[in-house]
């Protein structure tokens, strides 16, 4: 056995080992002492070896280099188990007990047990050093076997690990850094959203309300009023996109995927393209599907999708010109939906660009509105449901834009409520019982907003409170048939209210529905996950406010009924 550091010294020992009576070529003796000298004499590798029993035998130059100790202090005294942080030894005898189901002692058994049964075997454990420090390793373990096989010590080969720590610890930290920027990023979008829609709202619902009230407005009045309702719209979209784009590209969009009627949906869309088509002189067609075309997919997505496709063939469309919808079975399990126009086409070039985020391909200096980001949130919203998104364009003959969606044969398990007629012709006001609407909001323009908008109902009475424990009180002491709740409350927030008045008994049954600007499709699942049986947007759109009051009313007389 060799019990010190091997070094150039060691060189004729290597050389008697080689039979007197048959010695080999000068040239091959030479190899083969630098070959060993290379191995044993390496600064960059610690190479132990050791008896059957775990006995270090041999502790090379690199070892002594990197752990500290001379050779002599450890040949025959120690075994590499001893050099290791012994907890985390400890642990390896652990995960090697469960994982072989037997009882494996934390020791050198722990380092060599898989070796000992043939099993390649690398580990990383901390080493600790003769100056009490310590550093991380990649250690491989080898059985050394006689010509019977059987085993007569072992070989450690240990390097320095702290490079490959140190890469991972920066990466680790440059990672939760992002992280941390994405948060707060979509923090700040999401407060940004909050802030922007919270004046957006008054203006746009007030511009609802003169321009619905009596005496109806003069007509260089009703002009302004378009004028400001069209450009309110219009920034309402353009929060609503990017807040879209910033999600997807966190991470953070939910969607609900389920099976939906593309029948459905398109005649949705028809019904809110028409408008726009009708102003440009557009002729717009939509193909009669006599199957619903049942496909596994977001259905508020799917719309946001098909109306961004139809507003730009209407948009960028030539004067006169159509719009061809049709809707077809492009493979076995897919279905597309393609949209034609008769516009200006695209270059190869325009094309290769189309996807860009706030690339409007040289469409900046004309009249048309738009950020170029609707295409991309497209793209990635179609992606997102296991579908695709494409183009085909001829310069001067017009452009087809396409989706393709997977086809499902599920059934349908949810009922989707359908607006059938207005307001007026759902619910006769005269013959309605007195419902009482508790409002709570501590922004007085909102709070007056609603006020004038529930003031056209001479069915409901207004109660308003103007924060979350002041909403509390006036629940339990006047038992309203329905509360509305702004979240942003301040002090106390609309959604803590809503625990408290779930939790009290006397309260418990008063539907509760969000009236919030939190907008995004988090903050709306997060609403309905506390138990708003509604939520709505702001800015409030004033034929969907009561429709949701109307629903909700409608809950507590069939729950009445039914008691």
């Amino acid at each position: 056995m060799l019990s010190e550091s091997i070094t150039s010294k060691d060189a004729p020992y290597l050389s008697d080992a080689v039979g007197k009576g048959d010695r080999q070529p000068e040239a091959a003796l030479l190899k083969t002492k630098a070959l060993q000298n290379a191995i044993l004499n390496s600064a960059n590798f610690s190479i132990i070896a050791t008896d059957q029993s775990g006995v270090i035998q041999l502790f090379n130059v690199g070892a002594e280099r990197m752990l500290g100790y001379r050779a002599v202090d450890v040949v025959n005294r120690i075994n590499p188990s001893d050099l290791h942080e012994p907890r985390e030894v400890l642990a390896r005898a652990h995960a090697l007990s469960l994982e072989f189901g037997c009882t494996i002692a934390p020791g050198f058994e722990a380092l060599a047990f898989k070796a000992s049964r043939g099993i390649e075997d690398t580990y990383e454990l901390t080493c600790i050093c003769a100056d009490g420090s310590c550093f991380p390793a990649i250690i491989s373990i080898t059985a050394l076997r006689d010509d019977e096989g059987e085993i007569i010590g072992y070989l450690l080969i240990a390097s320095h690990n702290s490079v490959r720590k140190r890469v991972e610890l920066e990466l680790n930290n440059a990672t939760a850094v992002a992280e941390q920027a994405n948060l707060a990023k979509s923090e700040f979008l999401s407060n940004m959203s909050h802030e922007l829609r919270t004046p957006l709202n008054a203006i746009l619902g007030f511009a609802q309300l003169i321009g619905s009230g009596s005496p109806s407005p003069t007509v260089p009045q009703q002009r302004s009023l378009d004028q400001i309702l069209k450009a309110g719209w219009y920034l309402l979209e353009l929060i609503n996109e990017i807040l879209d784009l910033t999600l997807i590209e966190s991470g953070k969009l939910s969607l609900s995927l389920e099976p939906i009627s593309l029948a459905e949906v398109m005649r949705e869309c028809q019904a809110m393209s028409e408008p726009q088509a009708t102003r440009r002189g557009i002729q717009v067609s939509f193909p009669q599907l006599d199957i619903p075309h049942l496909v596994r997919a977001d259905r508020t997505r799917v719309k946001q999708i098909l109306i961004n496709l139809l507003s730009n063939a209407i948009k960028y469309n030539r004067v006169g010109g159509t719009v061809h919808v049709d809707c077809t079975t492009s493979m076995p399990g897919r279905i597309r939906i393609s949209i034609r126009d008769t516009g200006e086409g695209l270059t190869a070039g325009q094309i290769a660009q189309l996807f860009q985020p706030f690339n409007r391909l040289g469409q900046e200096a004309r009249a048309e509105e738009g950020t170029g980001i609707g295409l991309v949130v497209s793209k990635r919203l179609v992606e997102l449901m296991g579908g695709c998104i494409d183009v085909e364009s001829t310069v001067g003959v017009g452009s087809m834009f396409w989706i393709e969606l997977n086809q499902t044969v599920e059934r349908h398990v949810a009922i989707v409520q359908r607006e059938a007629a207005s307001i007026l012709q759902r619910q006769g006001t005269s013959a309605a019982a007195l419902r009482t609407l508790l409002y709570v909001e501590d922004n007085p323009a909102n709070l007056m907003l609603v006020e004038d908008i529930v003031g056209r109902r001479p069915d409901i009475r207004l109660l308003s409170a103007r924060d979350g424990p002041g909403g509390i009180e006036m629940a339990r002491a006047l038992l309203p048939d329905v509360i509305l709740m702004d979240i942003n409350l301040p002090g106390m927030s609309g959604v803590e209210a809503l625990r408290i008045l779930r939790k009290d008994p006397v309260t418990a049954q008063i539907p509760v529905v969000a009236l919030s600007a939190n907008a995004g499709p988090r903050d709306m699942s997060k609403g309905l996950e506390a138990g708003f049986v509604h939520y709505l947007t702001k800015p409030i759109k004033v034929a969907e406010l009561l429709n949701t009051l109307d629903a909700a009313f409608k809950s507590v007389d069939e729950r009445s009924a039914a008691a």
